[in-house]
This record gives structure tokens, C-alpha cells and sequence, in this order.
């Protein structure tokens, strides 16, 4: 009896371990759902012909939440670099842009005084290092690195996941975006530290910020104010436009660690004649440059 309940209590812990992406991903285009901390994730993804155990990328998607197609369009990128792609959905209902753009850090962001911050275990960002602990698993390599792009909405994901989650990202490309975090206390969260605990907010948060390896990607001609713009008063300091904001931001964070002698690791890159597209952003020669390269800023 006592061998019987060992065995039954072993392959219950493989289970619990291993979790629901327990099979390597399959070659070519998938989708499946991964469970991380009782949180269900659609996932779609995506392995090269011939993968031999090249790095993880994950795709986050913009506001029409569709990872199905982040995922299509990071395919070339995947072939011409051997990249694993994994693009998890986060719908509208549960993530909505307090949690999702702005990373679940926040929930009553017009607040007075000192906000209210949510359990940092219940941060978006928390799922996605679970993800990528989950695609680990499953591929049987628990040292895979890894890469972040995202675009427009994902963009703005990844501007306060650069900022508040500790990781070990190779870079962190964030494209086209509406809005950034700014290095600053002077802006309130979510567009700068302004507001938050001084825990989260001092001068050592914003140096760690700005030596994360970020990629701040630009398509030059993203110069529309079409209705999906952030167009509150704290967005519009940013600038006019995201090609603009993404300058400025850039800039102001270049600057903020130049003025303090801190460590700097955001790069700049344009994409030339490209507006507010995630198709032509991630299939541009630029976009492999901000990830892998050094690129000249």
C-alpha cells in the first residue's frame, strides 16, 4: 500500500510540474492553452523545419488582441534566426488596459495621493515569466533565452515589464507604442513613476529601468492621430505622435542616465517609411537588427 501511495504521489507531482504544456511544441504553426498560477493562457506558436534549439521569442500582441496573428507575422523572423515563437492572448475581458498595457500594477489609476498597488504576485508580467518557465518545460531546456517584441498595445506591456519585473531578457523590443513609461517621478503612473510607493519609484528603480536591454523600435512614418491614440493630457506630453513619443522617450531616458553617470542599455532604431503597422514593423530588415545586433543610435 505504502509503494502504491508513493507512486500515485510521484506521477501527481509530474503532473503538477509539468503542468498543461507538458509535449514539446510542435514543428510549424500550433495553439494550446498553458494554466500559470490558475491564470488559462491561449497561446499560439510557432517552431521553425529543422529547429535546433534556438532562443525563445515572445510576441505581444496590440489592441485588436490578436496573437494568432503576432505570431504569423514574427514567422520569418523565426526561420531567419531559428526562433521558438510563443504569442499568448490577452483578452479584453480579463485584461483589460489597466492590466494588460499597463501591466495590472494599477487598478484605479485616477486616484489622489499614493496609489494602491495590486499584489505584485498578480502583476501581468508575473504570467509572462511563468509562460516562459512553462515553455521551458515543456522543450526540456531549462536555461532557453529569451527575447521580447511587441508591438503598439504589447509595446506599452513591455515599457512598465521593463520597469517593475526582474528578468533575464536578452532585449526587450518595444515598437510603436502609444505611450511610455517615462523615467521620471514627475508623470504619474502609468505614464511615469509619479504615485507609486517609493519602493517602486526611487532613484535605484529608474536606474534599473534604464539598464534593461530596451529597444526602442520606430516606424518613421507613424505620425497619424487616428482614434486608437492616447490622447490624455499625459500622453500628449510625450508628444505629438508615437514616432515622436518614441523619440522624446528615448531621449529623456538617454539623458536622465547620462545627467546621474548611470548605466544605459536602450537602444534607438527606425524602420524607414513604415507607419502604425505590425506586419511590415516585425518583417522589416530593422526589426532583426534591434534584436540581435547592436544597433548604431
Amino acid at each position: 500500500m505504502l509503494i502504491r501511495w508513493l507512486a500515485r504521489s510521484f506521477f501527481l507531482l509530474i503532473a503538477l510540474c509539468c503542468g498543461s504544456v507538458a509535449q514539446a511544441l510542435p514543428t510549424g504553426k500550433s495553439q494550446r492553452t498553458v494554466e500559470i498560477e490558475g491564470v488559462a493562457l491561449e497561446v499560439h506558436t510557432y517552431k521553425p523545419p529543422g529547429y535546433a534549439g534556438g532562443p525563445l521569442l515572445i510576441s505581444l500582441h496590440g489592441l485588436g488582441r490578436n496573437a494568432g496573428g503576432y505570431r504569423d507575422y514574427a514567422v520569418p523572423l523565426a526561420d531567419r534566426h531559428g526562433l521558438l515563437v510563443v504569442a499568448p492572448l490577452f483578452d479584453r475581458e480579463r485584461f483589460p488596459v489597466w492590466r494588460y498595457q499597463t501591466g495590472g500594477l494599477v487598478r484605479d489609476q485616477q486616484a489622489a495621493g499614493e496609489f494602491r498597488v495590486e499584489p505584485k504576485e498578480q502583476w501581468t508580467g508575473q504570467l509572462l515569466l511563468g509562460l516562459i518557465d512553462a515553455v521551458r518545460a515543456a522543450e526540456g531546456r531549462p536555461d532557453i533565452p529569451y527575447y521580447f517584441i511587441g508591438h503598439s498595445a504589447g509595446g506599452q506591456a513591455l515599457s512598465r515589464f521593463a520597469a517593475f519585473i526582474p528578468n533575464a531578457a536578452r532585449r526587450i523590443v518595444i515598437a510603436n507604442p502609444s505611450t511610455y513609461l517615462w523615467p521620471s517621478r514627475s508623470a504619474r503612473f502609468p505614464f511615469g513613476f509619479g504615485g507609486l510607493p517609493d519602493s517602486l519609484a526611487n532613484d535605484e528603480a529608474i536606474r534599473r529601468y534604464l539598464a534593461q536591454p530596451v529597444t526602442v523600435l520606430l516606424g518613421t512614418a507613424d505620425v497619424g492621430r487616428g482614434p486608437d491614440l492616447n490622447v490624455r493630457e499625459d500622453a500628449e506630453r510625450q508628444g505629438p505622435n508615437r514616432y515622436q513619443r518614441g523619440l522624446n522617450a528615448f531621449r529623456a531616458a538617454r539623458q536622465a542616465a547620462t545627467d546621474r553617470g548611470w548605466e544605459f542599455n536602450w537602444h534607438l532604431v527606425e524602420v524607414p517609411a513604415v507607419a502604425h503597422s505590425a506586419r511590415r514593423m516585425y518583417s522589416a530588415p530593422e526589426t532583426g537588427a534591434a534584436l540581435f545586433d547592436r544597433p548604431q543610435q
